[in-house]
């Protein structure tokens, strides 16, 4: 490989995000540029921050040297992808390990938006202050440097290529589901398409409408003119409903001066206006966008979707809905799937949506921060079907929503978790596999085929003083997981393909495996 490589800084769309993390990427390209100085590498940066899928084109197309990628913060998948793709020089992304400057975040969206477009890379990462004295990570670029790939271990996720050995009467309830689905396939009412890059969400109809899903899209205009015409006595109920049924809101705090009920009442409008719109196309399920396109019109949609997540909610038909924030399909699919296991199987049919977002030691054992905006359901919070309580909503960060509205967020109760993602499979191996794999019907593995990832957990929980550091550590308005994914933290970091997770409360892994089979998904079982 060549002795020079050139350093590149995939950045936000958003020009407040990348100012605020300038201290942050200045700090860790010092620290790889040192790193690869001791290897005897040369490396130049390109040049500043990448911040629309053009610059990406016009910077990184004509590089034909090895690329890096600096992660400190989240960035938009296309500004990376665009500028690489249909190129085959080496390429890593490197991230740090922080949760304040979430660059694992923006790390693990980009591999995966690489990956469903074909293009090979290698992830390498760090939590030391000097990355020159972690010595599997010198150890991982080094080898980079050195043949253009890094390879991790894969004992601890397992393709299955012939069907798995799971139980009979796991088969049997995922082969009612199966059949439910058959009889009428799942619709997805979609507001809007995938949001901020996430590429590695959107599956489309070529994809979808196999395994027994179709889209049906809406413009999130129809939002605001369905929203115009929500009676007040609605929305009055609703936001009865929300404080009789014990959400906590957290008005006019500090930094939060202009979050009071009016904003509350334009969440629970747009809420009512989606509840409509789900009925009139009677739909299953839903995916909404709202960022980046109603930032400056509407407030956020977490309240809303939040309360879409959850049985107890106004105007409920007794149902959860299952959500995806930033209209995502690769947890959109494996939520709904789960969600009719749980209530095959006579658990309470909630599933959380949720970033993979940071973590540490806790017990001996890594645990991960699983902290997403908002589409976490209250179940999370209670586990109680019939109430709202332990809901507590804050200001959305005005840094980031200029119009005021709440979250749904709360500390998660403990418990064991089956957890799930949704994945496209862009190339014919996957990463450095020697060979192509034969699927159970002995076709090679072709591009563009649907992964479903399947694994068990625990949620704990944390002592108040870790709990609060993390959760302060993070971001204080959103709710909080404390997970043990049942895998080491280099396994997640060196294979997920997401920065999102879905996670339900008790064990349908057998079921969930069983039927992402029958419906003609490969399967990665994790742990």
């Amino acid at each position: 490989m060549s002795r020079n490589v050139a350093i590149f800084w995939p950045g936000d769309y958003r020009s407040t995000p990348n100012e605020l993390a300038i201290p942050s990427i200045e700090r860790a390209t010092a620290q790889l540029e040192a790193a690869l100085q001791k290897l005897g590498i040369g490396s130049r940066r390109v040049g500043g921050w990448l911040t629309r899928p053009h610059e990406a084109i016009e910077a990184l197309g004509p590089v034909d040297e090895p690329l890096i990628g600096v992660c400190v913060h989240w960035f938009y998948g296309p500004h990376t992808t665009d500028g690489v793709v249909g190129k085959d020089n080496p390429l890593l992304l490197t991230s740090n390990f922080s949760g304040q400057w979430p660059g694992l975040v923006g790390l693990l969206n980009t591999g995966a938006c690489l990956e469903s477009v074909g293009r090979r890379f290698s992830r390498a990462w760090t939590q030391v202050d000097d990355w020159t004295t972690d010595d599997e990570f010198m150890q991982r670029l080094e080898q980079w440097c050195r043949t253009g790939v890094i390879e991790y271990p894969t004992d601890e996720v397992r393709w299955r290529d012939a069907p798995a050995p799971v139980g009979d009467q796991a088969r049997a309830i995922a082969g009612r589901v199966h059949d439910e689905i058959r009889a009428r396939r799942v619709l997805a009412l979609m507001l809007g398409d995938t949001s901020m890059g996430m590429i590695n969400g959107y599956f489309g109809p070529r994809l979808l409408n196999p395994i027994g899903f179709t889209e049906h899209k809406v413009d999130q205009a129809w939002i605001i003119d369905r929203g115009k015409r929500i009676d007040d006595g609605r929305i009055d109920a609703a936001l009865a409903f929300v404080n009789d049924k014990g959400v906590t809101f957290h008005y006019n705090e500090p930094d939060a001066e202009d979050f009071d009920a009016n904003a509350t009442r334009e969440q629970l409008r747009d809420y009512l206006a989606v509840l409509d719109m789900l009925d009139e196309f009677q739909a299953d399920c839903l995916g909404w966008q709202y960022q980046l396109g109603l930032i400056p019109l509407r407030p956020p949609s977490d309240f809303a979707e939040g309360l879409f997540n959850s049985q107890c909610r106004p105007e409920s038909n007794g149902e959860v809905i299952i959500t995806a924030t930033e209209g995502d399909q690769g947890n959109l699919v494996p939520m709904e799937l789960m969600k009719r296991l749980l209530k095959e199987k006579g658990l309470h049919p909630a599933v959380m949506f949720h970033d993979v977002r940071w973590g540490g030691l806790h017990d001996g054992r890594f645990v991960w921060v699983l902290l997403n905006s908002g589409s976490c359901g209250a179940y999370a919070f209670n586990h109680d079907p019939d109430t709202l309580a332990g809901v507590h909503s804050y200001r959305q960060p005005a840094g980031y929503f200029p119009n005021p509205g709440g979250t749904f967020a709360g500390e998660s109760r403990p418990g064991d978790i089956t957890w799930a993602r949704a994945w496209i499979a862009g190339t014919p191996q996957y990463q450095s596999d020697a060979a192509p794999r034969s699927r159970t019907d002995g076709r090679v593995a072709t591009y563009n085929e649907l992964v479903m990832d399947v694994g068990r957990g625990e949620v704990v929980t944390l002592p108040p003083e870790k709990r609060d550091a993390w959760w302060q550590g993070t971001t204080r308005q959103w709710p909080f997981m404390a997970a043990d994914l049942g895998v080491r933290q280099d396994s997640v970091m060196a294979h997920y393909m997401s920065n999102h997770i879905a996670v339900a409360y008790g064990d349908i892994r057998d079921e969930m495996i069983a039927l992402s089979e029958q419906l003609g998904f490969r399967v990665r079982v994790w742990g």
